[in-house]
């Protein structure tokens, strides 16, 4: 993990497991039954991946229900442990096409099979053991090198990806995994493709799909020579290395992106901390020092302000907004009120944020007036990925609408418009959608139904509620949900669990 302690923890790996009919290892709340029967990735398709304490590996797979994969003497498989014994360990190995076998640690059978029949009891290894990997987490993240301590980023000169950013900030730090027919790319805030001789490209070819593999729990990319992607001399340009197996150097964890932004007060100057602690309204750019990360904390849902040198903003005396907190504590933690183009900031004193006319930030507002909003801009999602508690947001395959509980997602371009956002429909990748919607904006039609294939931009606003969840409002003041047809709407009366989206 990075030394500096910037983003703390590392994704868990979550994942569905594809057997050689294409279909997904599934978990059953009915008597804890496990099948391979299901031709999408939901719920009960995803498996999280858990390392053993004594042995990194031995792996352990626990379902949605939060109960372990187990294998008995005679191969038969549940899915009902409730803590994990010797039946629920495995060893993963890897094959040269990317693909999985399971062997169970205690007998050495490993675990396969069709449907309704899975056993762990095959001697061997054949196409029925053989199991695809497909990432469950959400596809845009921060991609930090196990080796070098250091984060991939879109490099200066923009022509190759570096590995030498000591924290993930701003958006050239954004990594997107593509998923495409069992194989991943790496995508650049830009919308280019990461290939094997690291070089950046428009298109999604054969040098830019990579098969994953995993070793201690840690990623490894393997492109279609067989070579894994590794840092390589002093910038840590990525590209494919000399090495058919990974070693520490091919290894890398995905961190979760937090959401960066910049502030532009009433005196249409960006909020910055370029003049040392104070954090006050005097800049005319955007550079890092006028860039923050929002930080939303699971229990209070408050919101923490961290600086690009890791400090936070905090409520010091007399009201005053400084850069000086190491750790999170109450002064620390905002609540932002959503008003439409802008948004008001109220500290812990139960005090609105307002910028004097020397450009300071102090918390001593009673009430909310021009100089206690601020226009903020998300800059760090150029492309916008959305998954809800059903599956991900993706066009439907024969009309302008979008479903909302897909396995598969679809990337959309974020544009910012003074406080609202555009959004719109990039071709999908892989994936015949018809009419073709390629520049075409979202909108909500007469129906409520979110449209695609809109010829002008229309206003939606971002509300950033919780962790790693961001609500999304229409024009007309309603949310953007996914109803249980699984299509997008945007009729949602309240900020529920049907409009937060992972993003």
């Amino acid at each position: 993990m990075p030394t500096n302690g910037f983003n703390k923890e590392a994704l868990k790996l979550q994942f569905g497991l594809i057997n050689h009919e294409s279909r997904y290892l599934t978990a059953e709340a009915f008597g804890f039954k496990v099948n391979a029967s299901a031709s999408s990735m939901k719920k009960k398709q995803i498996w999280t991946l858990e390392q053993d304490d004594r042995d990194p590996q031995v792996v352990l797979l626990r379902s949605h229900l939060g109960r372990y994969l187990s294998s008995d003497n005679d191969g038969k498989i549940t899915g009902g442990a409730e803590k994990p014994d010797s039946g629920c360990r495995f060893f993963i190995v890897p094959q040269s096409d990317g693909r999985w076998a399971l062997q169970s640690e205690p007998y050495l059978r490993y675990f396969g099979g069709s449907a309704d029949y899975l056993s762990c009891f095959a001697q061997v290894i054949g196409e029925p053991e053989l199991w695809a990997v497909h990432l469950a987490l959400h596809p845009q993240a921060s991609l930090l090198s196990i080796a070098r301590k250091r984060y991939a980023h879109l490099s200066a000169s923009e022509e190759e990806m570096s590995v030498d950013s000591n924290i993930p900030w701003g958006v050239h730090s954004l990594v997107t995994l593509v998923y495409v027919e069992g194989k991943y790319s790496l995508k650049t805030c830009d919308s280019r493709f990461l290939s094997n001789d690291g070089k950046l490209v428009k298109e999604n070819i054969p040098t830019t799909c990579f098969t994953l593999g995993l070793k201690a729990g840690k990623l490894a990319f393997k492109d279609c020579d067989g070579k894994y992607l590794t840092p390589m001399g002093p910038t840590g340009t990525l590209r494919s290395g000399r090495c058919s197996k990974p070693g520490k150097d091919e290894l890398f964890d995905l961190e979760e992106s937090h959401p960066q932004v910049v502030f532009q007060a009433a005196n249409k100057r960006f909020v910055s901390v370029k003049q040392g602690v104070s954090i006050s309204a005097n800049q005319d750019v955007e550079t890092d020092m006028e860039t923050f990360q929002m930080e939303i904390d699971r229990e209070s849902k408050k919101t923490m302000f961290r600086t690009n040198g890791g400090s936070y903003w905090t409520l010091v005396t007399h009201g005053e907004i400084q850069s000086t907190a190491t750790e999170v504590q109450p002064n620390t933690m905002f609540d932002i009120e959503w008003r439409g183009q802008r948004v008001a900031l109220k500290a812990s004193n139960g005090k609105y944020v307002c910028t004097k006319k020397n450009g300071q930030l102090s918390a001593v507002s009673d009430s909310v007036g021009d100089d206690e909003l601020f226009l903020m801009k998300l800059i760090n999602r150029p492309m916008l990925i959305l998954r809800g508690e059903s599956g991900f947001v993706c066009h439907h395959k024969t009309s302008n609408t979008l479903d909302s509980n897909r396995s598969v997602y679809d990337i959309f371009t974020l544009l910012f418009n003074d406080g609202a956002y555009h959004i719109k429909s990039q071709c999908p990748l892989g994936r015949y959608v018809a009419p073709c919607v390629g520049g075409k904006f979202w909108y909500v039609s007469a129906s409520g139904a979110v449209c695609s294939d809109g010829e002008q931009p229309e206003d939606f606003y971002l509300e950033f509620l919780e962790h790693g969840r961001v609500a999304i409002k229409t024009n007309g003041g309603k949310y953007v949900r996914g109803d249980q047809g699984g299509i997008l709407t945007g009729d949602g009366g309240s900020a529920d669990a049907t409009s937060l989206w992972e993003y």
